[in-house]
């Protein structure tokens, strides 16, 4: 049986040393109690013994497996600074007091301390702008560059540092941003890996300086693979490819996803340089499977790490994709690759840049009905943002184009982006008639390709478009104007709910009235509500407006708009003039809409006649179906004098008008040509039928 060792003479016995409690709970509490008092020497053991000071600290040092005996040669730790021990014949306070005077003088120890010391104070000051006077604010950056200057590398790699070289670069001339970026040169790679230098980069390009461009992207050339997969550096080097870099720089860039040889070996002529990896691999064809397996790898490595945003990236995947062969084993395997992501997102991140959205197009038109049904299904939740993106709008028209499954179509993109509440529905329509990208992924079902809905700006649409249109030949089986029609009728019902409801809103703007003329001829099902709507805007005096306050303007009446009055002779006429047949296509069944807008404007159909929308009251007459001709002619006749004196005379121009119509020079005058007829035309119009 075990005999119980004797104490030393030295120790005593703990007060509660045999109580039940945990040890760590009389750690608490004696921290607690001894928390404003000094701390006891470790010498002074029969103190301690006596009062029960320490008795909960040796049972803790015990519990966490410590010597019961405290060596005299280590102070013991301070219960306010846990893990960081007090020097001998020191309280915590004063310990800590110790520690901070030390760390100052290990900072100010350390090269251009003061300096950095006094930009950041200069910092301090100069963000504000607002509070600080031009002339002090001029002086305080004169300081800062008279202390950075020379020694700019010095300062960027610091992280409260390098924000005051920004600063200066916020506030100076041409000549100092130039004079950085020279004194920068042959760092800018290693800048971008920095958490905080990167930063530095983006606030000399975005001055869009063209010489301190050319002196920082050829710093990258022939680290791209590096720096594409670093944390930090990629995102400044997207940003850079992607916003910043000429035609030129941007081919160098991506020929570096090609092959190591195009990181190394680079185009003499730099005005021949193309990132076209077709023209590459025509001028080579024998380097095609090594640069289609380097290139594949490289993309494949940044999907696999989710860093799939990258503009770059989107670039390379779609020259890999252009230069497969149809119908091949590795087209099949790339399409599965995209697809297989994880929660889409290279999918969503791909549809807002350019090339990105003419990929999945392309995967769209060469897909079968299953892959088209699943991407369709991984931009769930994303349609809305994507159809009024300057890109992503396309993916939405060519899932029109080339889903068979025009149910699916209609279930799947109509409710996020037209609403599924009706609180939202006023919304979503306002925004969709009235955005100049969202306006097409509605109004493309009406009108096609015509110019009204694709300008010049948008002429890169027509061309994805003819593409998949080719490729939906020999992938898809349903009739296109049979495809078209379904989807209309789909969403006939609530957009003619929603132009009876927002009407006034909509016809405020020329796109709202082109998107309520494009609903009311193009939609199947009852239009009464939304036509008595329409022709409601109408109402009321058409005289200009005046002003509602000193600095408020009146809302126009909409007469008095061109686009309200091309809205209205077009609903009159009941279709769209056609040049094959050189005539209206009147719609089936008739709108009618003459005699719902007649009995409105009635009361001041004169004002109609003799201002700027004399061309509607003109519509009426030549209307086939206006019920009322012959009574709007006997109130024609009967004001025949006012329509005659409009007619000649018209409506008096403004001093300014005037004087920007008069020609400062002979040449000008002889551009301009013969001068136009004075008077309202429409009236001259109306006079002849009267």
């Amino acid at each position: 049986m075990a005999t119980k060792t004797a104490a030393p003479a030295s120790s005593t016995k703990r007060k509660g040393g045999s109580s039940d409690k945990h040890p760590s709970e009389k750690y608490h509490k004696k921290a607690k109690t001894v928390s404003s008092k000094k701390k006891p020497e470790a010498s002074d053991s029969s103190d301690s013994s006596d009062s029960g000071d320490d008795g909960g600290v040796e049972l803790a040092s015990k519990a966490h497996g410590a010597k019961t005996a405290q060596d005299p040669a280590r102070p013991k730790p301070g219960f306010n600074a846990p893990g960081k021990p007090a020097e001998h014949g020191l309280n915590a306070k004063e310990s800590h007091a110790k520690q901070k005077q030390l760390a100052l003088e290990r900072r100010n120890a350390k090269p251009l301390a003061d300096e950095v010391q006094r930009t950041k104070k200069l910092w301090e000051r100069l963000r504000r702008k607002s509070h600080v006077p031009k002339e002090e604010r001029q002086q305080l950056v004169d300081e800062l560059y008279g202390i950075i200057s020379g020694r700019v590398k010095d300062f960027v790699l610091k992280h409260d540092a390098v924000r005051a070289v920004q600063t200066a670069i916020k506030y100076s001339t041409p000549d100092q941003r130039k004079a950085i970026a020279k004194e920068l040169q042959g760092t800018y790679a290693q800048l971008a890996e920095s958490r905080y230098a990167k930063f530095l980069i983006g606030k000399l390009l975005v001055q869009n300086d063209a010489e301190i461009r050319d002196i920082i992207v050829p710093e990258f050339y022939g680290k791209v693979r590096k720096l594409i997969n670093h944390s930090e550096a990629s995102w400044i080097l997207d940003d850079i490819y992607r916003g910043v870099a000429t035609k030129e720089q941007k081919a160098h860039l991506l020929r570096e996803w090609y092959g190591p040889e195009f990181s190394l070996f680079r185009q003499a002529d730099k005005s021949d340089v193309t990132g076209d990896l077709s023209a590459i691999l025509a001028a080579e064809p024998s380097k095609r499977t090594i640069v289609l397996k380097y290139l594949c790898d490289m993309t494949n490595a940044l999907i696999q790490k989710k860093l799939t945003g990258f503009t770059m990236l989107h670039d390379a995947m779609l020259q890999y994709f252009l230069n497969l062969h149809p119908g091949s084993e590795e087209l099949k395997e790339f399409g599965e690759v995209v697809r297989q992501d994880e929660n889409g997102d290279l999918l969503k991140n791909m549809a807002f840049t350019k090339s990105g959205a003419r990929l999945v197009c392309l995967l769209l038109a060469h897909g079968s009905a299953k892959d088209r049904k699943n991407i369709l299904k991984i931009f769930k939740d994303t349609f809305q943002p994507m159809c009024g993106d300057t890109h992503g709008h396309m993916i939405i028209l060519a899932a029109y184009d080339l889903l068979d499954d025009t149910v699916l179509t209609a279930k799947t993109i109509f409710p996020e982006i037209l609403g599924k509440n009706e609180e939202k529905d006023m919304e979503n329509v306002t925004f969709l008639a009235n955005d100049l990208n969202a306006r097409i992924t509605i109004c493309y079902l009406f009108e096609g390709q015509s110019r009204s809905l694709f300008p010049a700006s948008h002429a890169n649409d027509l061309e994805i478009l003819n593409e998949i249109h080719e490729i939906r030949k020999t992938t898809s089986k349903k009739d296109p104007e049979i495809r078209r029609k379904e989807l209309v009728g789909a969403m006939s019902a609530h957009l003619l709910s929603a132009v009876a409801s927002s009407a006034n809103e909509l016809v405020q703007t020329s796109f709202g009235c082109q998107f309520v003329t494009d609903v009311l001829l193009s939609t199947n099902g009852d239009k009464t509500s939304a036509l008595a709507a329409v022709a409601a805007t109408a109402a009321g005096d058409s005289k200009p407006a005046t002003m509602v306050d000193t600095y408020l303007p009146a809302q126009p009446h909409i007469s008095l708009t061109p686009h309200g009055g091309k809205m209205y002779r077009t609903l009159i006429a009941g279709g769209r003039f056609d040049k094959s047949a050189g005539a209206i296509k009147r719609i089936d069944p008739p709108l009618n809409f003459a005699d719902v807008l007649y009995p409105i404007i009635k009361e001041h159909v004169l004002d109609w006649a003799t201002g700027p929308s004399s061309f509607t009251v003109l519509a009426l007459l030549e209307a086939p179906d206006f019920s009322s001709s012959n009574e709007l002619l006997d109130i024609l006749r009967s004001q025949k004098k006012s329509l005659k004196k409009a007619a000649t005379e018209g409506a008096p121009k403004t001093e300014v008008a005037e004087e920007e119509e008069k020609p400062k020079s002979k040449a000008k005058r002889a551009k301009k040509g013969p001068p136009k007829p004075v008077g309202n035309q429409g009236t001259r119009l109306l006079l002849e039928k009267l």
